[in-house]
């Protein structure tokens, strides 16, 4: 079949260009390479991606397996150019989600989709997840980049992460929460990857461009509100091997409303003491633009923890002792009691 103008078509003229795609795998390789691991068999390139458990450790393991993505942050990262964090975000997604089940994350694989393939691009953003999986030593093992001309507009892409983890048999939680344990509450790095359609409406009713000056950061608009999840892994593991973790949840989509009650059994609730930490001033500031009450907050976005640990009173101390220790910021929240959801006292201030 011919073309338009009387030349055969290829698949290149029909904007798809295979050359790209392998330019970007062999860019990529040498970051891909950094994450191995024990238990990783082989570089990017195969069909499939070979993880061997016994190499890394394990006798009788339970696989546990998560996938995300970041939401309308993207948006943020396409529109200003600064594609480079949004891996760690990607990542931390999926591997803060697998530490709540016990499981130590052992591979990761991406989904990259877009219009035209912008080799660079595409690299730096894969640059990106290669740096989180190696900071949470989690090997990058494959992945996928489509290019599919007619579906996105030009210059945008989506992506998608998956990652798998594991754990020795009987180590899974949430596992024995019971009234009386505490909650230990870790402090987020800012909005993280929930919530950026209210984020750029908020930003849209200020008044504001990424590019101005942010009204609560010494930095541009983008450049704060881009400042990557925070993972979790290491801390995460390290509670939890040293005893007395029962369960822990990730504060995405939901906030603290509806998150760290996923990890109670049926009659138990939450109940946390809004007065135990300080609002981050990002909060403060989508707040007051966005005029959101404190329900809307607490349901939207995670208010500047990130992640909740229910610990066994006993080891509540010595717990919180060693996550400071390892660069946690931890707020001691509220404790385990009968109920339902979660019971708020005080105000975010």
């Amino acid at each position: 079949m011919a073309s338009d103008d009387g030349r055969a078509l290829t698949y290149a003229r029909a904007g798809v260009n295979i050359d790209a795609g392998n330019a970007l795998v062999e860019r990529i390789g040498p970051a891909a390479a950094r994450t191995g691991r024990p238990g990783t068999v082989a570089g990017l390139g195969g069909f499939g991606a070979l993880f061997d458990l016994k190499a890394a450790g394990y006798r009788d393991p339970i696989l546990v397996a998560a996938t995300d993505g970041v939401g309308t942050k993207l948006r943020l990262a396409i529109d200003t150019g600064r594609v480079d964090g949004i891996g760690t975000d990607l990542v931390a997604m999926c591997v803060n989600d697998l530490v709540c089940q016990g499981a130590e994350p052992l591979f990761f694989l991406d989904y990259l989709a877009t219009g035209k393939l912008d080799v660079d691009q595409a690299a730096r953003v894969v640059e990106g997840i290669a740096a989180a999986c190696a900071a949470c030593g989690c090997g990058l093992v494959g992945g996928e980049t489509a290019e599919m001309p007619g579906m996105y507009a030009a210059g945008d892409f989506d992506l998608a992460g998956f990652a798998v983890g594991a754990m020795e048999r009987g180590a899974d939680l949430p596992r024995g929460v019971a009234e009386g344990d505490v909650l230990l509450g870790l402090a987020s790095s800012g909005v993280h990857s929930n919530g950026f359609s209210l984020v750029r409406r908020a930003a849209e009713r200020a008044g504001l461009g990424w590019g101005d000056p942010a009204p609560f950061a010494d930095a541009t608009l983008g450049e704060a509100l881009l400042t990557p999840t925070r993972l979790y892994v290491a801390p995460a593991l390290a509670a939890i091997r040293a005893g007395g973790v029962r369960a822990l949840a990730h504060v995405t989509g939901g906030g603290l409303t509806e998150n760290p009650p996923r990890v109670l059994p049926d009659g138990l609730a939450c109940a946390i003491d809004l007065a135990a930490w300080r609002l981050p001033p990002v909060f403060r500031w989508l707040r007051d633009v966005a005029g959101l009450d404190e329900p809307e907050m607490l349901r939207t976005f995670n208010c500047g923890i990130g992640m909740v640990l229910v610990v066994e009173a006993g080891r509540a101390g010595a717990l919180a002792d060693r996550l400071s220790g390892l660069g946690e910021t931890v707020v001691r929240l509220g404790a385990v009691v009968p109920g339902q959801g979660v019971a708020y006292r005080g105000r975010l201030a």
